[in-house]
């Protein structure tokens, strides 16, 4: 694959440095991410995803079905709303409590398991505070199972602290993305173009940065966003790439009746391993069609429909969803020299940080 170059503004005639999938920033090394830890079952993050809830949650209902009984009603467990069985929580002393309870218990145990299988691994050597995101979290049943899953690792004395992100699920992998630009891009704009894109979910938003209000961007914040469940339409890759674009030019449209100036720039988020040269390499499995091909590569495909923004020549860099949702968090982390995030949704993203000094005044 020919090497894809992005240009800097008008202003500026130099070539930014190749920045996809980057490690090195301005205040944090990115040690690791999209970690793929085998056991004799397969990948080890796939016990603790938002799909291995469904599946555990179904072979307790099997067991309740061979004794003639299912107080959860017809529905498999994938078509259960996040909502029904937060109200299946609410009603105290039902089988059907009891189930959803046996079954965060028991997947409490498998996070618990698969986060001390993680901090064996050196680029988690030291990790003093793990991050939850992904759209489990966001739901009562997930918060219960994360509460359980702290108590499991103190009583196995794995010194590590849990938290839920701070944002909103759907914010976290788009605001990542202003520790990511590359400052000369930013000059003279006020927001950026951001997409997240998940094995279920497409997010496209614009993030103002804000920078006058809070210099390390903890002030950042997504001002205007458009979520697709693409999972519900099962499109091709060809489609799934047409509606990125028309959902980036809705954006843009939005910008220029508020007022609001875009820096030339899409910020890309996704699952699997980023090369650099913005390619996937592998863990891109949930995405519909081959996204790992060497004839694919999503960037140059989004400059190629939106060359400019502004009247300046589009940068679309991209890097892993998870990495982009961990660095949102990366303003209220500065109290820990090594983090990292897990984000549990249809699979499990992983990435871990560490702070770098602060330069001397």
């Amino acid at each position: 694959m020919a090497k894809h170059k992005h240009r800097k503004p008008a202003d500026d005639n130099h070539l930014l440095p190749d920045v996809h999938g980057a490690r090195e920033l301005p205040t944090v090394v990115v040690e690791g991410y999209s970690l793929q830890l085998r056991d004799k079952d397969g990948f080890v993050g796939d016990q603790a995803s938002q799909t291995a809830f469904r599946e555990l949650l179904e072979r307790w209902r099997r067991r309740r079905r061979s004794k003639g009984n299912d107080p959860l009603g017809g529905l498999h467990s994938k078509e259960l709303t996040k909502k029904a069985l937060d109200q299946v929580l609410g009603k105290k002393a039902s089988e059907a409590a009891d189930v959803v309870h046996g079954v965060i218990e028991e997947f409490a145990e498998e996070l618990a398991w698969v986060i001390d299988r993680f901090m064996r691994h050196p680029s988690w050597k030291g990790v003093e505070r793990i991050v939850i995101g992904g759209g489990f979290p966001e739901s009562d049943v997930g918060e219960r199972a994360i509460l359980q899953t702290a108590a499991l690792l103190e009583e196995m004395r794995i010194s590590v602290q849990l938290g839920r992100i701070s944002h909103e699920t759907d914010d976290g992998g788009l605001l990542g993305w202003v520790h990511l630009i590359p400052p000369p891009l930013l000059k003279g704009h006020d927001a950026i173009l951001a997409l997240d894109i998940g094995g279920t979910n497409v997010r496209c938003g614009i993030v103002k940065t804000r920078r006058r209000r809070a210099r390390d961007l903890s002030k950042a914040r997504v001002i205007h966003r458009e979520k697709w469940r693409h999972a519900d339409d099962g499109p091709s890759r060809k489609v799934l790439v047409d509606r990125l674009v028309e959902m980036l030019e809705k954006q843009m449209r939005y910008c220029r009746k508020k007022g609001i100036d875009l820096a030339p720039f899409i910020g890309i988020g996704c699952p699997g391993l980023i090369r650099k040269d913005g390619s996937i390499a592998r863990g891109a499995q949930n995405l519909p069609g081959d996204w790992e091909s060497e004839n694919f590569h999503l960037p140059s495909s989004l400059c190629k429909r939106i060359p400019t923004i502004g009247g300046e020549p589009t940068v679309a860099l991209m890097h892993n969803d998870a990495v982009v949702q961990g660095l949102s968090e990366l303003p209220f982390m500065r109290d820990v020299k090594r983090w990292a995030v897990l984000t549990i949704g249809t699979g499990l993203g992983n990435a871990s940080y560490c702070n770098k000094a602060p330069e001397a005044p």
